[in-house]
């Protein structure tokens, strides 16, 4: 997989989260990851289908998570896991929209699922492809958080 392909993630995950939460996020290197157990306790996938087949994931820890939400809804939190399930949806599902815009430019046409969201210490990410994930370590002052894709 292409280094490039990573661009178009880490551009959309600052302009959303900047946007969102007013939050400035740094990215780290990219790298293969070596196995499917997710880098936080929240995390929001979304399937990838178009001229490419794969998956779309971010995994926050649960204090990145909150405080994030927190940031969009203010103090008007009520229920912090339902917030929290459907904040992470849609941040993915804002970043996916925008991630998928730059990858036209670099020629690939995708479309995107509805997200799912699964809470947990420990738990595995399901690709819907072979192929190994590319992972992106971001930090800012809400914590750290790392998003994750693959194509075939």
């Amino acid at each position: 997989m292409s280094p490039n392909l990573a661009k178009p993630f880490i551009s959309a995950t600052k302009h959303v989260l900047s946007a969102t939460a007013a939050l400035e996020v740094v990215a780290g290197p990219p790298y293969v990851k070596k196995d499917k157990i997710a880098c936080g306790c929240v995390s929001a996938l979304i399937g990838i289908t178009g001229d490419k087949k794969g998956t779309f994931c971010i995994s926050f820890d649960k204090n990145t998570a909150v405080y994030i939400v927190r940031q969009m809804l203010g103090d008007a939190i009520e229920d912090v896991v339902q917030d929290v399930q459907d904040a992470m949806g849609e941040i993915t599902n804002m970043i996916s929209g925008h991630a998928r815009v730059g990858l036209v430019d670099l020629g690939f046409k995708l479309q995107g699922s509805t997200p799912s969201v699964i809470m947990g210490d420990n738990h595995s990410i399901s690709y819907r492809t072979s192929a190994r994930a590319i992972a992106i370590p971001f930090s800012c002052q809400a914590g750290k958080f790392t998003l994750e894709f693959c194509f075939d």
